[in-house]
C-alpha cells in the first residue's frame, strides 16, 4: 500500500511541478494546488500506515500500555492544508488584481 501511495504521490507532485512551469498563470495556481495535495500525502505516508489505537493514555498511568498511532503526522497535515489553502488564496488574490490591471490598460488604450 505505501508503494502504491508513494508512485500516486510522485505522479501528483510531477502533475503539479508540470501546471507550475506552463507559464500561464491559471495553471500555476491548479499547479500549486495539486503539489499542495502531494505534499500532504507525503506527510501521511511518512506518519506510517496502521490501524492502532489512538494516542490516550490510561488513568493512573504515565505511559501508553500498548502500540498507539503517533498523532504528529495528522497535525502536520492539518497546518499543511491551511498553509496551502493560504497561499491559493494569495495567488487567486494576485490573479484578480492582475486581470482588472490587464482590463483597464486595455481600457485606455481604446481610448
Amino acid at each position: 500500500m505505501s508503494t502504491l501511495l508513494a508512485l500516486l504521490t510522485g505522479l501528483i507532485f510531477a502533475a503539479g511541478i508540470y501546471l507550475i512551469l506552463c507559464g500561464n498563470f491559471l495553471r500555476l495556481i491548479f499547479g500549486l494546488g495539486l503539489a499542495s495535495n502531494a505534499v500532504n500525502l507525503v506527510i501521511f505516508t511518512a506518519g506510517g500506515l496502521s490501524a492502532r489505537r489512538p494516542p490516550l493514555i490510561a488513568a493512573g498511568q504515565t505511559v501508553p500500555t500498548e502500540p498507539v498511532a503517533n498523532a504528529l503526522p495528522q497535525a502536520m497535515i492539518l497546518t499543511a492544508i491551511v498553509i496551502g489553502f493560504a497561499i491559493i488564496t494569495f495567488v487567486l488574490a494576485l490573479f484578480y488584481r492582475h486581470q482588472r490591471t490587464e482590463a483597464a490598460a486595455a481600457e485606455e488604450g481604446r481610448r
